[in-house]
């Protein structure tokens, strides 16, 4: 089994990045980690995020890390709220106030069918002892509903439409979200990577 530590406090992500390793890895996250410092997310970009926090834990914990920043690019807002999608409606926001924040936006710019294109972006990096292995992203294409709609999922996924469905990731079961979403095929690049450290 491959053990790696997920340099994250969001038990909704660890638990899906489990799910998509399935049982040949051990996945924690930094909860179990208290001596482990937050790290502030000064990036510019998803890649550069993912770096920063990949080093920083790998700094401060034994063994592989990996980091994810991720988030969702819609054209219509000039491709916001891209890297402070967590951070869109402010740092204490939950997900439904960042949701409601997206929808106001779109109806303020008055986002018809045809501008309602999005992607999700996500970038892994791989890190050890305080030196990077590695970065791989993943993309999905979609388009954002008129509302909110279904209840799994955390963070946009409500209201995410990805290409050649008609639920969003909130009404799509984990299985099926995990094997198209930007998450799913950065991650599953990530593990190719981290069994080649296994190996070598």
């Amino acid at each position: 089994m491959i053990e790696l530590v997920v340099a994250t406090r969001n038990t909704h992500k660890t638990r899906e990045i489990q799910q998509i390793l399935g049982p040949e890895f051990k996945v924690r996250d930094v909860l179990a980690h208290p001596e482990v410092s937050k790290v502030p997310e000064t990036g510019t970009s998803f890649e550069e995020n993912a770096r920063i926090k990949a080093l920083a834990v790998s700094k401060q914990v034994p063994g592989v890390v990996i980091a994810d920043d991720s988030g969702l690019e819609v054209d219509a807002l000039g491709g916001g709220p891209g890297v402070y999608s967590a951070r869109y409606a402010g740092s204490k926001a939950t997900d439904t106030d960042k949701v409601e924040k997206l929808l106001n936006e779109l109806a303020r710019v008055r986002a018809n069918e045809n501008v309602r294109r999005a992607r999700f972006r996500c970038v892994v990096a791989v890190a050890r002892n305080g030196n990077l292995l590695g970065t791989v992203e993943g993309v999905v294409e979609g388009k954002i509903a008129d509302e909110i709609r279904g209840e799994s999922g955390f963070g946009y996924d409500p209201v995410f439409i990805p290409d050649g469905f008609e639920q969003t990731f909130g009404e799509l079961p984990a299985e099926v979200k995990n094997t198209i979403s930007h998450r799913g095929e950065a991650i599953r690049a990530a593990a190719i990577k981290l069994r080649q450290l296994e190996l070598a």
